[in-house]
């Protein structure tokens, strides 16, 4: 396949400025760019599901940039429904410098900010020199300007689009990128800026956008949908990421494998034969949080995650970090444990036993585990000493029972 004809069955193009583009991706060569606002210190898995088309692009011959927006995260982007809260400037600057480090050691591309041609821009330039070519009636337009004209948008985050689009138009000058990609929610962003190259040097531009990535609900991968999952390990464990990756919905996963990982057409057909023949070993799930595991941390750290999977299958509760079991138990019955606690009022009081004699017999009969240890004796009384990492105490009834007891 062309590299278009590849795009396109990976479902990784929506909407595309001219048919002439696809003759250009084809040939290879094109200064291209992405971007993103720095309104938190980490990327999240929707940034990486849009950022991957550096790799394929460049794969193909072309030449990435990423553009992380200091001067539009102090604006702040119309999302159809509300006004944002302004962001502080420290914020946003310490935000960037975090995540520049973040993106380089994923994707080693130049990473440019536009606060540093924004920032001199005065007011009447900035009207002058853009305002003055982009009509009000083509920004209301605009889907995600359109819906937030229902409840009400400022003046700012109606600029929003003007910015995006001198950026384009500065960056089609400086650089001579001249293709910009970006999500489908970008469009109108993205057409401002090629208007404004356009009307203003005369010079014609590129961009395409891409289906936002979602679950079978439609809930795309990001920070407003309040289910981020970072990439910054400290705040989304390499766990916690694997964990979500082989719990991806069946209906989605194929798309998953096209559209997150490098895999090719003949892999992935073989990998869809095999997960229908039997979709419990969830082969294509595994086979997702592998390819997507090793490209964001390596293959070590992919490797310890399945390593913790393996011991919470086993049993092995002592292997696992405090915070990861929290990740892989967080379904099972929890409770709060206080210093000094008795074994048997911890089984009664939890309903783990539904008695005091019960409890002593499933004590001396083996069935009950501490931490992955066998506990007979009856007078044993809990201190955080006992609790891994000072803190849960993983209690298991049998062999599949797990309940999970938080030190306060």
């Amino acid at each position: 396949m062309t590299v278009f004809e590849d795009l396109k069955w990976r479902g990784l193009i929506q909407d595309i400025t001219s048919p002439e583009l696809e003759e250009k991706l084809n040939k290879g060569g094109m200064k291209f760019y992405i971007g993103t606002d720095p309104t938190a210190d980490s990327l999240h898995l929707g940034h990486y599901s849009s950022f991957l088309i550096t790799k394929r692009l460049e794969r193909a011959g072309h030449i990435p940039y990423i553009l992380v927006g200091g001067a539009t995260a102090l604006v702040g982007d119309p999302r159809g429904t509300v006004e944002r809260e302004l962001s502080d400037k420290d914020l946003i600057n310490n935000n960037f410098e975090k995540m520049k480090q973040q993106i380089q050691r994923i994707f080693p591309y130049e990473v440019v900010n536009n606060y540093d041609w924004v920032k001199d821009i005065t007011i009447l330039d900035f009207l002058r020199n853009y305002g003055k070519y982009i009509n009000v009636n083509y920004m209301i337009n605009k889907d995600l300007v359109k819906r937030q004209m229902e409840t009400g948008i400022s003046f700012a985050e109606f600029s929003y689009m003007l910015i995006q689009g001198l950026d384009f138009k500065h960056l089609y000058q400086t650089k001579g990128i001249e293709l910009q990609v970006a999500g489908s929610d970008q469009w109108g962003n993205i057409t401002t800026g090629i208007e404004l190259i356009r009307k203003i040097l005369g010079s014609e531009a590129f961009a395409f956008t891409m289906p936002l990535v979602t679950d079978s609900k439609g809930t795309k991968f990001g920070k407003s949908e309040g289910n981020a999952i970072w990439l910054d390990k400290e705040k989304t464990s390499v766990y916690e990421l694997y964990q979500f990756l082989i719990n991806a919905e069946d209906e989605v996963i194929m798309e998953y494998l096209k559209r997150l990982t490098f895999l090719s057409k003949e892999e992935i057909e073989l990998i869809a034969n095999e997960h229908k023949e039997a979709p419990h070993l969830r082969i294509a799930q595994k086979r997702l949080a592998e390819e997507i595991i090793t490209d964001i941390h390596g293959k070590e750290e992919y490797e310890k995650a399945v390593q913790i999977s393996k011991n919470l299958f086993n049993g092995n509760i002592k292997e696992v970090s405090a915070k990861d079991l929290l990740v892989g138990l967080k379904d099972v019955p929890s409770f709060n444990l206080h210093e000094g606690e008795n074994i048997v009022d911890v089984l009664v009081n939890n309903e783990i036993c539904s008695s005091k004699r019960e409890a002593k017999e499933f004590l001396a009969s083996g069935a009950i585990t501490v931490n992955g240890d066998v506990v007979k004796n009856q007078d044993i009384c809990f201190t955080i000493n006992d609790a891994i990492d000072n803190k849960i105490l993983v209690i298991r009834r049998g062999k599949k029972k797990y309940y999970l007891g938080k030190f306060e």
